[in-house]
């Protein structure tokens, strides 16, 4: 499995766990944002518009998903009960999206080689990583669900837990890119 693959399900992990499928609204809102986000820097960093350094962005986005699980052990159900989507946490998964689409540019690269029209490709590749997404999010909302109704597990347990789980494969990866 390519690391890439896992910093971006953990991430998605991170930012889906606490939701159900009644709250598909609000979690659609902050797979959009963090889509537009990766959407923007993939494109303009595998057109050779904006370039970062690498070993930076290897370093941000594993500090993306350990931000987001310590955020997770702040969960209330209060807070998902409400009906709006707080504006801060949409900005917050967008620029966590710039930096994962910084991370995915450089694989795109090496896949591209040398090819002369890089427009359909970066499109195909983009829509790929979307449906792949929403394969997952779909997944953890089914899996999650199935784990909280068989187990009749609280859901602010099952969010502490499963973000203990990330936290605890995130923070290696902080400090050895540090």
């Amino acid at each position: 499995m390519n690391i890439q693959a896992l910093d971006h399900l953990l991430f998605i992990l991170s930012i889906t766990c606490m939701y159900k499928f009644y709250d598909a609204k609000k979690l659609l809102l902050l797979i959009t944002a963090f889509t537009l986000g990766h959407s923007i820097t993939l494109a303009l960093a595998t057109l050779k518009w904006i370039e970062f350094s690498q070993k930076w962005i290897e370093f941000l986005i594993p500090c993306t998903i350990l931000f987001s699980a310590f955020a997770n052990l702040n969960f209330k159900e209060t807070m998902i009960r409400s009906t709006k989507l707080p504006t801060h946490k949409f900005i917050l998964v967008g620029v966590f999206g710039l930096i994962h689409g910084l991370g995915f540019s450089n694989y795109l690269q090496s896949l591209l080689g040398n090819e002369h029209s890089i427009l359909s490709p970066l499109f195909a590749f983009n829509l790929g990583l979307e449906l792949a997404q929403i394969i997952v999010v779909l997944s953890i909302l089914l899996i999650s669900s199935l784990l909280i109704q068989l187990f009749k597990i609280k859901l602010i347990y099952f969010v502490l837990v499963i973000s203990g789980i990330i936290i605890g494969l995130s923070l290696p990866m902080v400090l050895e890119r540090w």
